[in-house]
């Protein structure tokens, strides 16, 4: 199972049958604000250099197949049609304007791919693409890493990910739902360039501003497929969190901590050619379950984990989402629940909690909420 087949067939109906057209209220927070609605897809979001936040979303797919054309991603998840509806919005004193729109979406009996993730590095503005790609239903709009001109609207694709993906094979490739095209997930920008997380194939990637780009570290190598989804940086190391598999076993999904090792002289570093300056899993905290996103708290500087559904169960429960947190004595502590398959999220200068709520329930369900929350321990 991976990171597309967030969304069963039934979820939408469970999420009406269950009255869950509105947010939860959180246990241990105060109410949510929602500062917008009608979002489609709504997946990793930002804050730019104007304190406006900036919200990826994953379109409503399209019609376009290409069986017959290329390979297709097994069923379940595929065969996908895909079209040009996935775009970027800007959220700004509860309005939703279009930054960007046009790029690649893709859907399925499994869900919708399309802007996966936004980000700022040095005031350029990138977009995570994760619809393109012919197994997609895009042939001629690959997925990828996109320059995005705010004030124009225009984007240019600076990485095809998609194409790279096919000529740098993953140690371990689950032949049960093997996207060609890669489902990009998550993007962070750090040390004058972007890393990605690649879930399907289980890869993180890095990507110069110029469109160079190069693997950090292959996961599936060590760990199989255990569907990587969300990155985060903070000194020098590298937190990744993980879906796992479905049917849904809550605790089991994991935070590795990936460091780059460094031989201790010259001499050391004669010895391992291979292994100098690579980066390597170095710790790994289990008790999470289908992890989608990682950051860490600006006030507190704890590492926060969204959680897709925590409920045990064939896939995700509506409402059994949730955001927890890492006490500087290990423990695992719930910040928000009540969430409604949630995708993405990110903190304002203030330390205020921002999430894309029912950011995998289709069509123009998707939510930003807002919390007010206390920093921990």
């Amino acid at each position: 199972m991976k990171l597309t087949r967030f969304l069963p067939m039934a979820l939408s109906a469970s999420i009406a049958a269950a009255g869950l057209s509105t947010p939860l209220i959180a246990q241990e927070s105060s109410p949510p604000t929602v500062i917008a609605r009608h979002l489609e897809g709504p997946r990793g979001l930002t804050f730019g250099p104007d304190g406006e936040l900036y919200v990826a979303e994953a379109g409503l797919g399209g019609t376009k197949s290409t069986a017959g054309e290329c390979t297709q991603v097994p069923t379940p998840p595929g065969p996908y049609t895909g079209g040009l509806t996935a775009r970027i919005s800007k959220i700004s004193g509860g309005k939703r304007t279009t930054v960007a729109s046009g790029f690649p979406s893709t859907i399925s009996a499994g869900g919708t791919i399309g802007v996966a993730d936004v980000v700022f590095l040095n005031g350029t503005f990138y977009a995570l693409v994760a619809g393109g790609g012919c197994s997609h239903g895009n042939p001629d709009n690959p997925s990828g890493i996109a320059e995005v001109d705010r004030s124009t609207g225009k984007w240019t694709m600076v990485a095809d990910i998609g194409a790279w993906l096919k000529t740098h094979p993953a140690a371990y490739e689950s032949s049960d739902d093997f996207e060609p095209d890669g489902t990009l997930y998550s993007l962070i920008a750090g040390d004058g360039r972007l890393y990605a997380v690649e879930p399907n194939h289980g890869q993180v990637l890095s990507v110069t501003p110029n469109g160079t780009i190069k693997q950090v570290i292959d996961i599936s190598a060590s760990e199989g497929h255990i569907v990587p989804t969300s990155i985060a940086q903070r000194h020098g190391l590298f937190y990744v969190g993980n879906l796992n598999l479905f049917p849904i076993d809550p605790q089991w999904a994991r935070i590795l901590t990936i460091a780059k090792e460094h031989p201790l002289d010259e001499e050391v570093a004669a010895g391992f050619e291979q292994d100098y300056g690579g980066y390597h899993i170095v710790d790994s905290k289990a008790g999470f379950t289908t992890v989608v996103a990682v950051k860490f708290g600006p006030q507190d500087g704890l590492l926060y984990a969204l959680e897709l559904s925590d409920a045990a169960a064939e896939g995700p429960t509506p409402g059994a989402g949730k955001v927890v947190r890492v006490l500087r004595n290990g423990q695992i502590e719930e910040v928000v629940t009540g969430l409604v398959v949630p995708t993405g999220m990110t903190f304002d200068s203030e330390g205020r909690l921002y999430i894309s709520n029912f950011g995998a329930a289709g069509g123009n369900a998707g939510q930003i909420l807002r919390y007010d929350i206390t920093p921990g321990l």
